[in-house]
């Protein structure tokens, strides 16, 4: 069985299914895996229109083999609205990353460290576009999810933390921002 890995960070790259969980059904296929692969190899070597063409293919292989509403299935529209987001085609990424969210709130359940992945990645979105009161609900939510679900002193809640300092610092509230950067540096502190 698959399950998705959808990096948080502020830049986040293209992202492919890599772990096993028993939290999923069966993964979408290798040839999936390669494709996904193959559009995160083009990404990085700047061919960015043959990347979406490949993650397209990827995202139809998932729907094929696994239906509509599978978690493989949100990682390649994440991918694809990464794509998109990476190019500044935020209308085009914007239902992207809600359809990935969408299915995994259902399929994962709402408390998932991947929906707070889905919620981060559609606040960057958010976020970029200067949509600042949109992005920061989502990602508090993120945060209040990941602290849960990993604990407080997980490197996913230090980097949940950065992102919403960014948005803070965006935005002018340094000493929100500088409040959240210091608990951040505290989490990574301890975990080298």
């Amino acid at each position: 069985m698959k399950t998705i890995v959808i990096l948080m960070a502020l830049m986040i790259p293209v992202s492919s299914c890599s772990r096993k969980d028993s939290t999923t059904p069966e993964g979408a296929g290798s040839e999936w895996e390669t494709l996904n692969q193959e559009a995160m190899n083009l990404l990085r070597a700047g061919k960015y229109d043959r990347a979406v063409v490949v993650a397209k293919k990827a995202l139809k292989v998932a729907e094929k083999n696994v239906g509509p509403n599978h978690p493989d299935v949100a990682t390649s529209l994440n991918n694809l609205a990464e794509l998109y987001r990476s190019k500044g085609k935020y209308a085009e990424a914007e239902p992207l990353y809600k359809r990935a969210l969408a299915i995994l709130e259902k399929s994962l359940g709402p408390d998932h460290p991947y929906v707070a992945t889905s919620l981060n990645n559609l606040a960057r979105l958010y976020q970029d576009q200067g949509k600042y009161a949109v992005a920061e609900p989502l990602y508090k939510r993120s945060l209040v999810i990941l602290e849960k679900s990993l604990g407080p002193d997980h490197p996913n809640v230090a980097m949940s933390l950065e992102n919403l300092a960014a948005l803070y610092r965006a935005t002018k509230r340094d000493e929100e921002a500088e409040v959240l950067e210091k608990r951040a540096a505290g989490i990574r502190a301890v975990r080298k």
